[in-house]
């Protein structure tokens, strides 16, 4: 997404996209082997067998074919593959971006028959999943936002002035699709809340589930905190300091704000992962 909504024309062929596509291409294939170990770890648990040498072919045939987080797992596969695919083919650069976006927004989405999102029916059921998989979307963009901006920064302070000017100007032009992505969050996150436990606060603070969830609110509260000082301070001071050509100082100070938010990031992605396997109720 970054790619196409923050990258020119010119810039989609850059040495900084190549950096992008790269490491898309590395993520994509990181996925694949996540996923199948993921389905293994998952046939040996609902089998019942005492180790991975015990499965046989049928657990994975009624897992892959007989439910619908298998079928899910396959379009993951299947979408993490393309992406993989489209990374190393040669392409127009802006058609790559496109493609790798859509291939990776469908293996992202997949993600929700994974979770708490599969567990209704009915309408209730497709109003859980699409909140689900938005909420997968918004958070998703915002965490590749935080690794393209990274990238942008990790060039040494007084060296790649281009990748300086397309961090200052991607930084400050971020604020509008940012709101999106925070009030999608938001909205979402709400409705899954309402859809799991039910229009009450008291699993909050009398379960596992409510405690860690609150905790993650708390590292969402910390990323916002943290992208509303890169907005509103940080990506000023390095507008201003590029116009006067002494950009150092504020091209670390922004990079150390990005890892801190990324950190942030990946320990709510960690609660995310622990919540998906427990039940409002305590269990």
């Amino acid at each position: 997404m970054f790619g196409l909504y923050a990258l020119g024309n010119d810039e989609r062929s850059s040495t900084i996209s190549r950096r992008y596509r790269v490491l898309i291409g590395a993520s994509a294939a990181i996925g694949i082997v996540l996923s199948m170990w993921g389905m293994t770890v998952m046939a040996k648990a609902m089998s019942g067998a005492q180790s991975y040498a015990e499965l046989s072919t049928h657990v994975f045939d009624m897992l892959i074919t007989g439910t619908h987080m298998g079928i899910a797992w396959c379009i993951r596969i299947l979408a993490l593959v393309t992406c993989v695919l489209i990374a190393v083919l040669r392409m127009n650069s802006t058609l790559r971006f496109a493609a790798m976006a859509a291939s990776s927004g469908v293996a992202l989405a997949t993600l929700a028959w994974a979770g708490h999102g599969a567990m209704d029916d009915g309408v209730r059921g497709y109003i859980h999943l699409a909140s689900d998989i938005t909420h997968l979307w918004a958070a998703g963009a915002w965490v590749g936002a935080l690794i393209a901006f990274l990238v942008l920064a990790a060039n040494k302070p007084n060296t790649g002035q281009g990748s300086v000017e397309i961090l200052s100007r991607t930084s400050n032009g971020f604020a509008r699709i940012g709101t999106v992505i925070v009030a999608a969050l938001v909205v979402t996150g709400a409705l899954n809340y309402l859809l799991i436990a039910g229009p009450s606060l008291d699993p909050l603070f009398s379960t596992l589930y409510g405690r860690l969830l609150v905790g993650k609110l708390l590292l969402f509260g910390g990323m916002l905190a943290l992208a509303a000082a890169n907005r509103f301070r940080l990506s000023p001071s390095l507008e201003a300091a590029l116009r006067t050509g002494n950009h150092a100082h504020a091209v670390v100070k922004l990079r150390q704000s990005l890892f801190t938010e990324a950190t942030l990031a990946v320990l709510v992605l960690a609660s995310v992962a622990w919540l998906g396997i427990l039940s409002p109720n305590g269990t």
